[in-house]
Formats: structure tokens, sequence, C-alpha cells
């Protein structure tokens, strides 16, 4: 019996052995050439052994540090409207879901927040919401130049996503530096198994290519686990990003929401999170890359874990305590503790217990 579980601990580490010297030369080759064949992705996205992993993550953080050195930025978000026109089968503020509780943050709110983030030291603030048509072209542009005129030396992000070039022309035209809006998937089939018949796969490209030629500094990116997703449709994934080379990329673990069609599916792991955060790191090198609320969500240390991956942007919520819980993207998402901008604090005490610096700075993309 001990003979057998000896020989079964041997065999267990020669292939730990195996897949660490064959990922110590994948991720050698990534670092260098920022790019793998798919199968070699595909082999990086199947590793278990944990010396294996902390090859990964070790290399992502020296190429993170090599080009932004121990800074973490921290942008300020203002979750602006939980209104939103589409149905995505995924999210918690879904027009069909009459059980979101909704609400729209007026202007001298929004501006209450920006004041009050801008006091702790924030110089990006991220206005997000559903695609709420309340807020007209007009009407938000005013919101961006009244909050560019009261600070110059802020930068304005806007994650509300899709609308004709015309009116991504007029906000940046108004003083929107930066606009964020996941592709969510490259793979069409999976795109309509994520969204109602009316959504357009090739529309979420084409925004993004044009929020680019616009100017913006643009940031893609892709929920992990979500429901249909294969290694193929990550790998696809992975080549978009490729074409597209966003300035900043948001990657986040799928977490079900109670009243969406999705309810009842797994979500998506901390350690795939985690081996896509290194991987994105380590394919380009100077982008910036959130370690999401929605990894803070799923482990206690998950913010911590993301920086320790490659990853170098928090956001903080500026938003009224009020309407925190009511953005409910999805289930037990933190909005209060540590994810309020108010407790920067103990934000930057997380940071540097594990060796970086909370940085309040506009931190632009070096991409």
């Amino acid at each position: 019996m001990e003979k057998g579980l000896r020989i079964r601990e041997e065999s267990e580490n020669v292939n730990n052995e195996k897949e660490y010297e064959t990922i110590q030369e994948l991720t050698a080759r990534l670092r260098q050439e920022q790019t793998l064949p798919d199968a070699a992705f595909r082999a990086l996205l199947q590793m278990e052994s944990e010396q294996a992993l902390e090859c990964l993550y070790g290399n992502a953080r020296q190429v993170q540090e090599a080009h932004y050195g121990k800074k973490v930025y921290a942008r300020g978000l203002i979750e602006f409207t939980n209104y939103c026109r589409n149905n995505c089968y995924y999210c918690g503020i879904r027009c069909e879901n009459r059980k979101a509780e909704r609400y729209r943050l007026s202007e001298n709110a929004i501006y209450s927040c920006a004041a009050e983030g801008y006091a702790l030291g924030f110089r990006t603030f991220v206005l997000q919401g559903g695609e709420d048509i309340f807020f007209t072209k007009e009407k938000l542009g005013s919101i961006i130049l009244h909050l560019k005129k009261l600070y110059p030396d802020c930068a304005v992000t806007l994650s509300f996503g899709e609308w004709d070039e015309q009116t991504y022309k007029y906000w940046f035209d108004c003083g929107a530096d930066r606009y964020l809006l996941r592709h969510e998937t490259a793979d069409e089939t999976h795109y309509q198994k994520l969204h109602p018949p009316e959504m357009s796969f090739a529309d979420r490209r084409k925004c993004l290519r044009k929020l680019k030629e616009i100017g913006y500094q643009v940031g893609a990116g892709f929920m992990i686990g979500s429901p249909g997703q294969t290694l193929d449709t990550i790998v696809a994934d992975l080549r978009f990003l490729q074409q597209l080379r966003p300035h900043m990329i948001g990657i986040g673990p799928f977490i079900p929401q109670q009243d969406t069609p999705f309810a009842a599916e797994s979500g998506g792991t901390l350690e795939m999170t985690r081996k896509l955060l290194a991987i994105l790191r380590l394919m380009f090198p100077k982008v910036l890359l959130p370690s999401t609320t929605a990894l803070g969500s799923i482990h206690p240390k998950g913010r911590e874990l993301g920086i320790l991956s490659g990853a170098n942007v928090v956001m903080p919520n500026l938003s009224p305590a009020e309407v925190r819980r009511k953005y409910q993207i999805y289930d037990h998402k933190l909005y209060s503790g540590c994810e309020s901008a108010q407790s920067k604090r103990l934000l930057a005490s997380q940071m540097a217990s594990i060796g970086y610096e909370l940085c309040m700075e506009r931190g632009d993309s070096l991409m």
C-alpha cells in the first residue's frame, strides 16, 4: 500500500516537473515574442502545477514592473445610471429585469462624487452606466465638459456601451479621454449565446475600431467562464486583442446574477482569471490591466492576487453609498468597505502589503 502510494507520488512529481519545464519554455517564448501558436496558448491555460503557475505570474510581474514600476493606478468609479436599453442575458441591470431597483444620478450628484474623489487624490474618473437613453449625447457631453473645466488635470473615462460614431466623436470633443467597451467574446456563436438577437457581434467590433480611430484610449475585454466559453473561444479573444491592440484590457470572472437567464450557471474562477491576466501582460507589456471588482468579489484577496498576476489598475467606487448596492450587474458585488473610495487608506495598505504603491495620478497607457 505504502509502496503504491510512493509510486503515485513520484509519478505526480515527474509530471509536475515536466509541466514546469514546458511552461518555462512557453512563458519565455511568450515574453520574448508576445505571441504563441494556438496550441501553446491552450497549454498555458490548462496548466495546473503550482510551480508552473508561479513561473507565469513571476514573469508577468517582471514585465509589468519594467514599464510601470510598483505603481497600481487607482480610478474613481462613478456608476451614474443602472437603466439600460439592452437585455444581455448575463447582466443584472438588463432591461427586462423587473426586480432591479433603478436609479439615475443627477448632474449635481455626479459632480459631488467627482469633488469627493478629487479631494481624495483621484485623477481619473470613470463614468459607467447601462445604455440609458435619458443621458443623451448633449446631456452627457455637458457633464464631460463641466468635469474637464473643474478638473483639467484629470482624465475622464466613459464606460457607456454602444453608440454611433458621431456620438463618440462629440463626447471626445467634449473632453472624454478614454472609453471602455468590452468586446465580451470574439466568437460570434458565443456572442449570440450571451446576447439577444437584436444585439450585433459586428456592431460591437465596429464600435471599438471607431473609438480608436477617433483618438480615445480604448479598453476592450471579456468575461472569464461565461456560459459557452471554451479554450478555443478564449484563444479567439487573444487573437482579436492582438488585432485591436487596445490601451486597456478589462477581464474578470463571470459571476451569475439571480435575476438573469444564467442564474444557475457556474461562475468563472480565480485561477483562470489569474492565468489570463499574466498571459495578457506578457502579450501586451505596456497595457493598462485592471484587477477588477469581480475578482475581489469571488475571493477575499482576489484584487491583490490580480496585481500579483501582472495587473496594475484598481477602480474603487465613488458612487453615493445609497446606490452602490443597486448597480448589481452580478451577485455579491463589492460596494462597501475597501471597494468604497473613502477607504483609500485601507486599499493603499493592501497594495503595500504585497509590495506595491497605490498611485492616484492619471496613469495614461504607454501603448
